[in-house]
Parts: C-alpha cells; sequence; structure tokens
C-alpha cells in the first residue's frame, strides 16, 4: 500500500466513510508484518482525532441477552442523534481457529442503520477471549466520528478485567434469578463492574426485584475502584424497550461524576499506560521466540525441567542469558 493509498484510507475514515473504516480495521488485525507497520503509520495520523466517545463495556453471562440489550440501546441512541460502533469479541475455535462471527445476525435492526458500525472479531487466542486489537479498532472507530464505542466480550471470564480495562464504564448484565446463588458471581468481576444490569426483568418482575436486592447487599461487601461511585442495579428489559433511557441516563451521571473528580482522564491515562506494558511483554515474548538460540535450546530444556533434571528457573535464566 503507497503513501498516497494510506493517506486515502486516512481521509476516508475521518470522513466516516464504512468502507474505509473496515478496511483500516482489517489492516490493524492483520498479523503481516509490513500491514502492522502500516497500521502504525494509519493511528499514529488519526490519534489527534481520537477519545471524544464514551466507551463502554458491556458483558454477562451466556443468555443474559446481551446482544437484544445492545440492539436495542443502539436504537436508542441513534434516535438521540447519535452514532455507535459496536467491537463484538466473537469466541474463537481452540481447534480451527474459526469464529461464528453472528453478531450482525442477531444485531439484524442495528445492523442496517447508516449510523451504526458493528464490527465482529474472532478473539483469535488472545488473553480472555479479547481480541488482540480491539484497542485500536476502537481508536479507529473514534477518529471516524462515533460518538458511542461498545465493547461486547465473550462471557464471564477473564475478559472482563481486560475490557474494564480498556473502557469508560464496565457494564454487567444479570438475569432475574442471579440472586439466587451468589456464589456463581465471581467476586471479581462485581468488583470491576461499574454498573450492573438485571435484564428481562419482565419475565419476572419478583425475582428481578430479589435479585437487585441481593446484588446490592453484595455490592456492599465490595470495595468499588472509585471513592466517588458506587455501582447501581438498574432491571430493565431489552425486548420490551422498557428501561434503556434509565440506563444512558445512569452512563451519562456516571460520566459527569468521574470528570468532576478527575477520574475520567486519569482512568485513560492509567489505561493506555498500561496497553504500552502489555505491547511491550507482547513483543519481548515474540523477540524471545524467534532467537535462534532459544529455538535450538528450548525443546531440551523444558523436556529437563518436566523430567525433574533442572529447574524452572535455571532453565529460564539460561534462555533469559540468550538476550544478552
Amino acid at each position: 500500500m503507497s503513501l498516497q493509498h494510506l493517506s486515502a484510507l486516512v481521509d476516508g475514515v475521518l470522513a466516516g466513510q464504512r468502507r474505509s473504516l473496515a478496511k483500516a480495521i482489517t489492516l490493524i488485525e492483520s498479523t503481516r508484518a509490513d500491514h502492522q507497520q502500516r497500521a502504525q503509520q494509519v493511528l499514529t495520523t488519526l490519534l489527534p482525532q481520537t477519545g471524544n466517545a464514551i466507551r463502554v463495556g458491556i458483558s454477562g453471562v451466556p443468555g443474559a441477552g446481551k446482544s437484544t440489550f445492545i440492539e436495542a440501546l443502539g436504537v436508542w441512541l441513534i434516535e438521540q442523534g447519535k452514532k455507535l460502533a459496536v467491537l463484538a469479541i466473537d469466541p474463537s475455535s481452540s481447534v480451527t481457529g474459526g469464529s461464528i462471527l453472528g453478531d450482525k445476525t442477531r444485531m439484524e435492526l442495528l445492523s442496517q442503520r447508516e449510523e451504526a458500525f458493528i464490527r465482529p472479531s474472532p478473539s483469535a487466542g488472545s488473553l480472555g477471549g479479547v481480541a488482540e486489537k480491539t484497542r485500536e479498532a476502537m481508536l479507529v472507530c473514534e477518529a471516524a466520528g462515533f460518538d458511542v464505542i461498545i465493547i461486547e466480550t465473550v462471557g464471564v471470564g477473564q475478559s472482563e478485567t481486560a475490557v474494564a480495562g480498556m473502557t469508560d464504564i464496565f457494564c454487567l448484565l444479570q438475569l432475574p434469578n442471579a440472586g439466587d446463588d451468589l456464589q456463581a458471581i465471581k467476586k471479581g468481576i462485581m468488583e470491576i463492574a461499574d454498573l450492573i444490569v438485571i435484564n428481562k426483568a419482565d419475565i419476572n418482575p419478583q425475582a428481578a426485584t430479589v435479585a437487585r436486592s441481593q446484588i446490592k447487599s453484595a455490592l456492599g461487601m465490595l470495595r468499588h475502584a472509585s471513592p466517588n461511585w458506587a455501582p447501581p442495579v438498574l432491571m430493565l428489559s431489552a425486548l420490551q424497550k422498557q428501561g434503556i433511557a434509565e440506563f444512558w441516563n445512569t452512563i451519562e451521571n456516571y460520566r459527569s461524576t468521574m470528570q468532576r473528580s478527575g477520574e475520567f482522564e486519569a482512568r485513560r491515562r492509567h489505561q493506555a499506560r498500561a496497553w504500552m506494558w502489555e505491547l511491550i511483554d507482547q513483543g519481548l515474548r515474540a523477540r524471545f521466540a524467534s532467537h535462534a538460540r532459544v529455538q535450538q535450546d528450548l525443546p531440551g530444556l523444558q523436556a529437563a525441567v518436566e523430567a525433574g533434571q533442572t529447574t524452572p528457573s535455571a532453565a529460564a535464566t539460561r534462555l533469559l542469558g540468550y538476550l544478552g
């Protein structure tokens, strides 16, 4: 791709052209070294135009209705004059590497709207099921003028920690019967949640009310990251389009509260720094794995460790010594 083509790609993204946006994200997701170099050029040029969107992470147990909720929320936001991008992380097969990538099918109404951009991305085995290039894709969407960026994760697990580390607010969806077994709600997930939503509350309002009470009680025993924000527990029905406005009002209230305290920008600065170190870790591991002496001695040392003939620390020290 020539400099002229790169410039045209950047101009297309800044103009909000969907084709250019899709091509830029495809370039970012490519594993080819030359593509990665060009992707960094694109990102560096776009960077001054990023940071203006609200970044929302949404997750929940399978069956919690994440896609239905995101579609209802997205259509409502568009009616309020906003543009939104949905970066949906699909689980990749550990055997074939393939993924379902079915979010456009599950969000049929939203995918037909010009004001929405839905990008399903395979997790490709990256940590916690979060696509490795989700952060970069998020920046491209911001440069394209989207007001809201939603990142939907695979499900409850390590991906929540990763998504909470790249968004402004992390929302956890629960079902009305979640309160029946609070042991099933991981303490770590509850601690990083900024907002908890009980979806499908219309199915059994009484159970939803009980779940809300029990979750609020459980939250009271945990320590939230911000001293200025106590995570609310909302009840809604995405299918019936009930409670969507209240949800977004809570998001806006969160943003204004965090901006007044200075925590909003502090959180983004911390995330950018953590992202840099994560990339450094990945780069060092890649260079280590490609080192000729490491490739030569690793199989034998690994076998020696497994056989108890040497200690893991001695083997690691020897291998790391090759990097000089």
